[in-house]
């Protein structure tokens, strides 16, 4: 028969106005935007089920070489295991993609150039891994001429300096270096937002770099873009505070499970002392 208002109560307190989140008429989302966990809510929050979205890429991945052996199977002498494709696979997968495993081509320019036409007619992005440095048995380079455009080949940049761009039949074409680190490093930094363009997403932006200080001294070439792998940690007092692997050999894969991370370092760049402030792009970007 009555009800009791405590002290304190204020007005509009614990209630929701209607349209206070969207209101009616409003664009909700653009086209071309990547569907996160909120945009999914959002989606759902307004009772629609379904909506329009673009097909996933497709990708059709290679590796290339005579000494490379699948995983799996017997060792030879002078033979390595094929690292490039199952870590690329599993990369391009995270950025949407469909990805087709062609497997290894065989050094030989006929069966590299046969294999890459065949692969165009049916995917929206051919990727290669090795095949385009200056060896006598790199015949990527020459066959994408063959049948197709190359749009540049060999740029300042440490690690990936042969990375090749180009298209095969219409179909955009990536050749990444065949060492493992410079394949990573080149298709975080040209890759994805390939990917990215070729998918319609119009709110994609270049990862973010966070900053901190150095923990190491070293000289670098002027003119050449580096990319480093780095760590990133947090002193017992709070700082940021970022170290370098050991080596730069762009063959040791364990300098990428070591770090989290790459250090940039500017075409400008010539010598990084320790304590001064540098931009860290880490892996979750």
């Amino acid at each position: 028969d009555y009800i009791l208002l405590p002290q304190g109560l204020r007005k509009g307190a614990n209630f929701r106005q209607a349209g206070e989140d969207i209101k009616a008429g409003q664009r909700l989302l653009k086209s071309g935007i990547k569907l996160r966990p909120q945009e999914l809510g959002q989606l759902a929050s307004i009772g629609l089920q379904e909506v329009p979205v673009r097909r996933k890429l497709k990708i059709g991945l290679f590796s290339t070489g005579d000494e490379l052996i699948d995983p799996g199977n017997e060792t030879r002498p002078g033979g390595i295991f094929d690292s490039n494709r199952y870590m690329l696979k599993a990369l391009l997968e995270t950025y949407g993609g469909d990805v087709q495993d062609f497997g290894i081509l065989a050094d030989k320019l006929e069966t590299v150039r046969d294999a890459l036409k065949e692969a165009s007619t049916t995917c929206d992005l051919v990727l290669t891994s090795g095949g385009v440095s200056m060896g006598d048995e790199d015949h990527v380079k020459a066959a994408v001429e063959e049948i197709g455009t190359l749009h540049f080949w060999r740029i300042a940049i440490k690690p990936g300096r042969p990375l090749a761009m180009g298209q095969v039949d219409g179909t955009a074409f990536v050749g990444l270096p065949g060492n493992p680190v410079a394949a990573l490093v080149c298709a975080l930094q040209f890759v994805r937002p390939l990917i990215a363009g070729l998918s319609g997403q119009s709110d994609y932006q270049p990862p973010q770099p966070i900053f901190g200080n150095s923990g190491f001294d070293m000289k670098k070439k002027p003119g050449r873009r580096e990319w480093l792998r780095g760590r990133y940690t947090l002193t017992h007092d709070g700082k940021p505070f970022i170290e370098k692997y050991r080596t730069e050999g762009s063959g040791v894969i364990s300098s990428l499970t070591w770090a989290n991370g790459l250090i940039e370092l500017h075409e400008d760049d010539t010598d990084i002392n320790q304590g001064n402030i540098l931009r860290f792009l880490p892996f979750t970007e």
